[in-house]
């Protein structure tokens, strides 16, 4: 799980300032605050980890990815290639990492790492990007932290770039004959081949590298506008990593998941459902229909057709036929549900084409997916939403009045564009699910519109009674 993080520098954010993250995390603000800019950040990191290309910085994306950012020049800030962007972030570790010094016998262990970078243009006309520096920090239980780290040497002569390795209470020791460079580290955030073989005692950075990518694997986005719901859908037996950023895998994800048997419990004690039972008990809560089920076609075809019963309604129906509502948030309580254990789950407008009795139950069903279990074991995903919906928020308030949803598993953000540059204001909600420091109209101006919808109606029976 990502405990905080920070931005600078990038898109619409001077500095977003130091983001503290729950196992629920949820920003809201006006259209184009920069609301999104933060998830996008991180899903630009994902990209650019996953990219073939060692030598790239950021991968800001194509058509084909999860996000499309464009040049270097349209990520930073003011796009002012004299910008660098400068970010952190620290996450929690399912197992310890070992920094094992063969070379002294000894051996450190950690759960939680920080890392932080600093990447720049180099100049405005190639648009090339270059880490300037990173650095990771370890908590070693008794002892100081340890940090290790590149940092780019400033250039004298020739155009090749070249690293040193920076480091506070670890020692490093020189390989002999060893007097290359270390060249440019892998992607943002690797330590390079070169940096190994420098040192005696460095194997273990290798693994560093691989924690790093192990935390943007578990990444899993969804966007604002998923497909629309077809008549037909196609199931070959495969397993698909997620619902994808569309939603296009979701009935797919569904029928793998009852082919592997996937059972889900919501709570403790509860008892262990099916995984389409959990799926068309989530939109059940939420009031959009009264029955889920997908049906093969015929046991020679690979096709699967998706009925619901609505409300009311005797007759299964397809799922097309029901409206949007139900077609959009399927594949996002099928991610809630499906997505691996100990993932990061980004969603934008998870509550898009919803009623608000709607949106308010989606809330609960957020709350579940937090609590949930698999097989009785704790599934501990972490969520990272962006929303403009006030009833999602009054029942997630709702809930932590009523200790349904603890404090410790819920933060609250306010893009703040009045101001420029904008902010991020955490919101300080109490155990009572008060908000201590509501924004202006953070809504919109709900008690502005009742006072002058009474002013303008009286108004008009004083004229219609002139008028008599």
């Amino acid at each position: 799980m990502i405990n905080n993080m920070r931005i600078q520098n990038f898109k619409g954010w001077k500095d977003t300032g130091k983001i503290q993250m729950s196992p629920l995390t949820v920003f809201f603000g006006e259209n184009s605050s920069g609301k999104s800019s933060i998830g996008q950040f991180l899903m630009m990191l994902k990209q650019s980890v996953e990219s073939s290309d060692r030598r790239i910085v950021f991968y800001t994306g194509n058509e084909d990815t999860a996000v499309d950012l464009g040049l270097p020049s349209d990520i930073i800030f003011n796009q002012d290639w004299n910008n660098p962007i400068i970010f952190s972030y620290d996450w929690t570790l399912e197992k310890e990492i070992q920094l094992e010094d063969s070379l002294h016998k000894t051996r450190f262990a950690s759960k939680h790492i920080n890392f932080g970078g600093e990447v720049k243009i180099t100049d405005e006309k190639s648009q090339l990007l270059e880490v300037k520096a990173f650095e990771y920090t370890f908590d070693i239980s008794g002892r100081d932290q340890i940090k290790i780290g590149l940092q780019k040497k400033e250039a004298s002569g020739g155009t090749k770039k070249s690293y040193e390795l920076v480091y506070d209470k670890y020692d490093f020791i020189r390989t002999r004959g060893r007097v290359w460079d270390i060249t440019s580290p892998v992607r943002f955030y690797g330590f390079p081949d070169e940096a190994v073989a420098y040192y005696q005692n460095a194997n273990f950075l290798k693994n560093i590298n691989l924690y790093h990518e192990s935390l943007f694997a578990g990444i899993y986005y969804l966007g604002p506008l998923r497909k629309q719901a077809k008549r037909l859908y196609n199931w070959n037996g495969n397993i698909p990593d997620s619902v994808g950023y569309l939603g296009q895998d979701a009935i797919q994800a569904i029928l793998a998941a009852e082919d592997e048997n996937r059972m889900i419990n919501l709570s403790y004690r509860g008892h262990r459902k099916p995984f389409m039972a959990i799926i068309a008990e989530m939109l059940k809560k939420m009031s959009l229909i009264e029955d889920f089920r997908i049906e093969r076609i015929s046991k020679k075809r690979q096709d699967y057709d998706v009925k619901v019963k609505t409300k009311g309604s005797m007759n299964w129906v397809d799922i097309p036929d029901v409206g949007m509502g139900v077609s959009q948030v399927l594949p996002v309580i099928v991610e809630l549900f499906y997505a691996p254990a100990g993932s990061i789950i980004i969603m934008e407008q998870p509550e898009l084409h919803l009623h608000p009795n709607a949106q308010a139950g989606l809330a609960d069903v957020i709350i579940d997916a937090i609590h949930a279990r698999e097989d009785y074991e704790e599934r501990r995903i972490q969520l990272i939403i962006e929303t403009h919906s006030e009833h999602f928020l009054r029942r997630l308030q709702r809930r932590m009045a009523e200790d349904v949803l603890k404090n410790d598993e819920f933060s609250a953000y306010f893009v703040n564009s009045d101001k420029y540059p904008a902010t991020l204001e955490k919101l300080q909600v109490d155990i009572f699910g008060n908000i201590d420091n509501w924004p202006k109209n953070f809504f919109g101006d709900i008690a502005g519109d009742i006072f002058a919808q009474t002013d303008a109606a009286l108004d008009k029976r004083i004229k219609e009674e002139l008028n008599e």
